[in-house]
């Protein structure tokens, strides 16, 4: 009896090693297969961005192509999620430059061009002619980083203004409290690099030339992306999700390549 009930017990081990066995073999080249998949999707987006950040030129005028990645994989994900109209404007202030650089980019993504690179200043309490320190608190005088979405256009104390949303959490979520807008001012000029050696500074606004104001406003309004950048601050952001941007960017330019044909 023993000697059966161990015979038993093999054989149903035996089975279940076996069965254990088979699922392996068949979740393992599943595996491999999404790996590749996700691999091969990195690569295609990669080149995607290199194709345009070149084609556009940004190299040359100053745009670290790195800085370019970020911004366009977040305008990816907030285009995923609802939160642009019809433009395909994509704006980025890169304060890894100084305020003496025109280091303010207005990207039209569809035709593939760069609208407008001039200067942006920053706020005053993050730093002289080249920002360190970025804020969202409220009174902070301070830069803060991340992405936007430009909200109404109004005119108050600057004039014509934009208003804008901070969508990054702890980063720049108090925007609309700290009434953190796109304005025109006298201060981002020529004249004040050569007086100061730097721009002027804003009390955290992305503050640009007065005679280039509406010609900003109405280029990025109406719920387009602005993006602050700093590669040296601990930054993250829900909407860095590559693998999402990558689905949405390869998808669309396979649309476009179907209407060409």
């Amino acid at each position: 009896m023993k000697k059966y009930i161990l015979n038993v017990a093999t054989i149903f081990l035996m089975g279940i090693g076996i069965v254990g066995t088979s699922w392996k073999t068949i979740d393992r080249p599943q595996i491999q297969q999404d790996t590749i998949k996700n691999i091969a999707a990195d690569s295609l987006y990669n080149q995607y961005i290199l194709n345009i950040y070149h084609k556009i030129h940004l190299d040359s005028a100053g745009l670290n192509e790195q800085v370019f990645e970020k911004a366009l994989t977040g305008f990816y994900n907030m285009k995923y999620s609802g939160l642009l109209h019809a433009k395909s404007i994509l704006t980025i202030a890169d304060f890894d430059q100084e305020s003496t650089k025109k280091r303010l980019y207005i990207i039209d993504l569809a035709c593939k061009k760069l609208i407008l690179n001039t200067w942006v200043a920053h706020g005053q309490n993050s730093g002289g002619d080249k920002p360190s320190s970025f804020s969202n608190n409220i009174n902070s005088n301070q830069s803060s980083l991340g992405f936007y979405l430009t909200g109404e256009i109004y005119h108050g104390k600057h004039g014509r203004s934009l208003k804008l949303d901070g969508m990054d959490q702890g980063f720049n979520s108090n925007a609309r409290e700290r009434s953190i807008v796109v304005h025109g001012a006298s201060y981002v000029s020529q004249k004040s690099i050569d007086e100061l050696g730097r721009l002027g500074r804003s009390q955290g606004c992305p503050a640009v030339p007065t005679k280039l104001a509406d010609h900003v406003i109405n280029t990025i309004s109406d719920r387009t992306v602005l993006f602050i950048n700093n590669s040296d601050q601990l930054y993250y952001s829900s909407f860095l999700n590559e693998t999402l941007a990558a689905s949405i960017a390869l998808n669309q330019e396979q649309f476009f390549a179907s209407q060409m044909d």
